[in-house]
């Protein structure tokens, strides 16, 4: 069976970003998703069009595939007060490397890393972690058959472990950057 429209796929990857591998999914805990349903890079998703179980692929999305140019204006300097919960900062948040679960003031929810902490402000980078980036995908087609109704309402599993299902803006502060959601 090839994949196509509709179908729930399973494989395994090793994703390398500047010659480096930053992640690895093995075939015995595939990223498992239905093939078409937005959760994944269309230009992924595009690399494994008409694959077959078994099939290796290896392909490379430039960062506009991917996860866009980095833009300048996603680097914001934020008063402090917006950390503060009961009026105090929890030890530990804001170190440099960071990643932190925002939302902006329609309710938008977003993941910034922390830049810069100052005295009144922190930096915050809001471009994903990977933008400006290169991806380097070498994997296996694992499973290719039709997708069930549960799989449609699933999103994707595997790869990220942390249990975002696909939700990879869910806040939880995980790093998501090469599981190819966004």
């Amino acid at each position: 069976m090839k994949i196509e429209e509709k179908k729930f796929v399973g494989l395994s990857y090793e994703l390398k970003v500047d010659g480096s591998i930053v992640e690895t999914v093995p075939a015995e805990r595939p990223l498992q998703f239905v093939f078409g349903s937005g959760f994944l890079l269309p230009a992924f998703e595009a690399h494994l069009a008409g694959l077959q179980p078994g099939d290796p692929f290896a392909f490379r999305l430039e960062a506009a595939e991917a996860y866009g140019e980095i833009m300048p204006e996603a680097v914001i300097d934020l008063p402090k007060e917006v950390f503060m919960i009961d009026g105090k900062i929890e030890d530990g948040m804001l170190e440099v490397g960071n990643q932190l679960p925002m939302s902006d003031n329609q309710g938008n929810r977003m993941v910034g890393t922390v830049k810069a902490v100052g005295d009144q402000s922190v930096t915050m980078d809001f471009n994903h972690p990977m933008a400006g980036k290169a991806l380097e995908f070498k994997g296996t087609i694992v499973e290719v058959r039709d997708a069930r109704p549960e799989d449609m309402m699933m999103g994707h599993t595997g790869g990220c472990d942390c249990g975002c299902n696909g939700n990879c803006d869910d806040g939880c502060g995980h790093d998501h950057s090469g599981c190819g959601c966004h």
